[in-house]
């Protein structure tokens, strides 16, 4: 048997396929993982097929098809009022994940320090440290999960390389606040520390919220890589194609990256997602989609003993179980797959020490029935 020295050994199975996995195994209504179970839009299929059928199937642009590039400028200008160089500021990647990870694969060097606020998205920290980076955890608590900036403050050392921002945040379902966003240009002026924010849930906010993008503020836009997901846009997760926007002179960097780990994205599926955003609407009017679904789920958890936490954006709702079992969250969702037939995953996943805080994590981005079924089961445990 062959030998091998893992660069990450200490990864193995993501708690997602493990939650996925034993859903299938036990029939249960899966609301683990980030992704819809209804179609995307038929007219979005139909433009796929037309962009192949007319031979639009070789090797497209490395930083992306232009046109796409040039609808993505127009989309960010028209949403935050900022002009982003789809020339030199703009790139399509293979999926949201895939720009996490280049940005960070440009930037971070051994010894170079991050910042994570968890829980976070499960790939930010393995990515850091396949590059030779340290992670920084900084633990948030619910049910609110806010930031103390003077805690993040004592984390930054002399190689404190860059800091990871997600908004709005996966698995929390919190967004970041015009104070958040004070905060942290002043924790970032007259440094060299780069800004990664992964902002793929950007359309998903809800109650009459701006999403504050840090391309609105010329000193986090400046030093920052800002990620996106047509994916989500889209409800299209596995297409896997999503876009970097970052100035110049990060673009570069990740460029270098880019073009010897993906090279370019899918060519077809780009022409289709830049005939489909000539009409606006198909984005701007996913927060009151996607707040139906929340309104709906909240309000039917109402009749089941959970204690619901706030959901001010992402297609997440987190949940305590205080009031019904002192087990740990793994333990408790794995029972809840087999006993009761639904699927979800425990927040203490997403913290780099398996912090406890018995939270769950639903996904709502299903249809109206697969709600009603996954609630009338949850109403059951007591």
């Amino acid at each position: 048997m062959i030998t091998l020295n893992s660069k990450l050994p200490h990864v193995g199975t993501t708690v997602f396929t493990v939650m996925s996995q034993l859903a299938q195994e036990y029939n249960a209504i899966n609301l683990s993982q980030g992704f819809p179970d209804y179609d995307a839009d038929p007219a979005l299929f139909d433009l796929n097929e037309k962009a192949m059928k007319a031979g639009k199937n070789q090797y497209a642009a490395m930083p992306g098809l232009p046109a796409l590039r040039e609808r993505i400028a127009a989309k960010t200008r028209d949403l935050y009022g900022v002009g982003y160089n789809p020339e030199s500021e703009i790139t399509v990647t293979a999926g949201g994940t895939q720009a996490l990870f280049t940005a960070i694969a440009a930037v971070v060097v051994p010894g170079d320090e991050v910042i994570i606020f968890e829980p976070a998205y499960d790939s930010y920290a393995p990515t850091v440290r396949l590059f030779g980076g340290l992670v920084k955890p900084y633990e948030l608590e619910g049910p609110d999960f806010r930031i103390d900036w003077d805690m993040v403050k004592k984390l930054f050392t002399a190689q404190t390389r860059m800091i990871i921002i997600n908004t709005p945040q996966n698995p929390t379902g919190t967004t970041l606040s015009e104070a958040d966003m004070q905060e942290l240009i002043r924790l970032t002026r007259d440094t060299d520390v780069i800004i990664l924010s992964d902002e793929v849930y950007e359309h998903l906010v809800y109650d009459g919220r701006q999403h504050l993008s840090v391309s609105l503020y010329p000193e986090l836009r400046e030093r920052s890589f800002i990620v996106y997901s047509f994916g989500k846009l889209l409800h299209a997760t596995g297409w896997k194609i999503g876009y970097c926007l970052a100035p110049e002179s990060l673009m570069a960097a990740f460029r270098k990256i880019h073009q010897f780990n993906v090279f370019s994205v899918n060519t077809p599926m780009q022409h289709a997602i830049h005939a489909y955003l000539e009409e606006p609407q198909h984005y701007l009017a996913l927060p009151s989609f996607f707040q139906e679904k929340r309104d709906l789920f909240r309000n039917m958890m109402q009749q089941t003993k959970f204690t619901l936490l706030p959901c001010q954006g992402s297609y997440f709702q987190c949940v305590s179980y205080q009031d019904i079992s002192k087990e740990p969250d793994t333990e408790m969702a794995m029972r809840m797959v087999k006993d009761f037939g639904v699927a979800c995953i425990p927040v203490s996943s997403f913290y780099t020490r398996k912090t406890e805080q018995r939270i769950l994590r639903f996904c709502f981005a299903k249809r109206t029935e697969t709600l009603e079924q996954a609630v009338n089961q949850l109403s059951k445990i007591h």
